[in-house]
């Protein structure tokens, strides 16, 4: 049975979320800013075509936003994280077979279904999305990941071919014009370290790349080089990666709305970081077995300072209080009153399945403990997820709000906030 592989990947994420509660913004330029409302990470069509690129800093751009009426909007990572869940879930009934690349992005496995004509399969699949999700999308569907991504790349750009690119079957010299017109920088895998290198050895396409010797490729780019010839060439090299596979790590970090020498300012930023990534943990059924902070202040500023402290636990945990309190307390020995923090990280690892958490020959482990903090958690998780989210939480999280980042154009959280919900109001005739 050969691998056959359709990539999805939703066309202008963050914009079309945001359209999908303000259809009036469908043919306007809209783009979404960062934290901080710092710079601009995702673009409509429209935004794009008035030369706004990614990554563009908000106060450069400002008077070009006034004159061409840019809608700006803080980004709403609650509300993406919400609707990617969703189209998640759909794909999921249509093959069990779905690696989530990216919070946009999810490969299929699509060897195993009966699908004749893999246009209008994809074309049945991106009405489905639209219908039930409200998003649009693009899909490549090729034998291999990264012909998928190569064929993605022109479903989205090239309007003839309505958002769908299948490679199978395709003639030889058809399937050559695609390759030949992708970029080598535009292939999965080039980064723009290695683009001007291949380019030296005369490669500046894909079809250049499929010609490259492997023993060559690999020369210039290690093992993934020779991979990345055959997978050019048809040969699958990178199968799907299982979903609810057990990921290494958790991390969560913010920039301050406002640089800060307070400690509790810093303090609740940890409380509230924390208590996330540890609901992360219990949701996926890991305990972390250390944790690491890290602290800077602004590298834009004279004077950047970085520093960090790593926490082991005994015990595994995914215990909020446990943890915070840790990080807190290592936070405290780095601190400095003198210098204004501008960032946050915090980074769960050494993680292990709540399964498998065993007694140690020495007694460290505490097992009834690590049962006991897992029971009273799996209470108050199931109190949020019935009554709102932070119905219950810890009060370190409220000791300052300075350090939230600033979402002044931040749109509703329509799907995962009740008090965020439109109100409709009707007047008796």
């Amino acid at each position: 049975m050969k691998p056959v592989f359709a990539l999805i990947d939703c066309n202008n994420f963050f914009v079309s979320c945001e359209r999908l509660f303000r259809p009036d913004l469908e043919g306007r330029p809209v783009i979404v800013l960062s934290s901080n409302d710092g710079c601009a990470i995702s673009r409509s069509n429209e935004a794009k075509a008035l030369g706004i690129p990614m990554g563009a800093p908000a106060f450069k751009y400002k008077s070009l936003f006034k004159s061409q009426g840019v809608v700006q909007f803080s980004a709403n990572f609650e509300l993406y994280g919400d609707i990617s869940e969703r189209i998640t879930r759909v794909l999921s009934g249509i093959t069990p077979r779905t690696e989530v690349y990216s919070v946009d992005e999810s490969f299929l496995d699509l060897s195993q279904l009966e699908i004749s004509d893999y246009t209008r399969w994809g074309g049945a699949v991106r009405q489905r999305l639209l219908k039930e999700v409200g998003i649009p999308i693009s899909m490549g569907v090729a034998p291999t990941k990264t012909l998928a991504k190569l064929a993605r790349e022109h479903a989205k750009k090239e309007d003839n071919l309505a958002g769908i690119l299948s490679l199978i079957g395709l003639p030889l010299n058809i399937l050559r014009s695609y390759m030949i017109n992708t970029p080598i920088n535009d292939i999965w895998g080039i980064g723009w370290r290695l683009a001007p290198r291949l380019r030296a050895e005369g490669v500046y396409s894909a079809l250049d790349l499929t010609r490259m010797r492997p023993r060559h490729a690999q020369q210039l780019m290690g093992v993934h080089g020779r991979q990345l010839v055959a997978e050019l060439g048809g040969q699958s090299c990178h199968p799907l990666e299982a979903f609810g596979r057990v990921r290494q790590s958790v991390m969560h970090g913010r920039m301050f709305g406002q640089d800060t020498n307070q400690f509790s300012v810093v303090e609740s930023a940890i409380a509230s970081l924390t208590a996330r990534a540890a609901w992360r943990l219990r949701r996926e059924g890991l305990l972390a077995g250390s944790a690491v902070i890290a602290l800077s202040t602004n590298h834009h500023k004279p004077g950047y300072q970085r520093s960090g402290r790593i926490v082991k636990f005994q015990t595994p945990t995914a215990d909020t209080g446990s943890i915070a309190s840790a990080l807190v307390d290592a936070t405290n020995a780095i601190f400095n009153p003198q210098a204004y923090y501008h960032r946050v990280n915090i980074l769960l690892h050494d993680l292990v399945s709540q399964q498998s958490l065993q007694a140690d020959l020495l007694g460290y482990v505490d097992l009834p403990g690590s049962q006991a903090s897992l029971d009273r958690l799996k209470a108050l998780d199931a109190i949020n997820r019935r009554y709102d989210k932070r119905t219950i939480h810890y009060a370190a999280e409220d000791l300052s709000q300075a350090w939230e980042p600033k979402h002044r154009l931040r749109s509703p959280r329509y799907t995962t906030n009740r008090q965020e919900l439109p109100v409709v109001q009707m007047a008796r005739l």
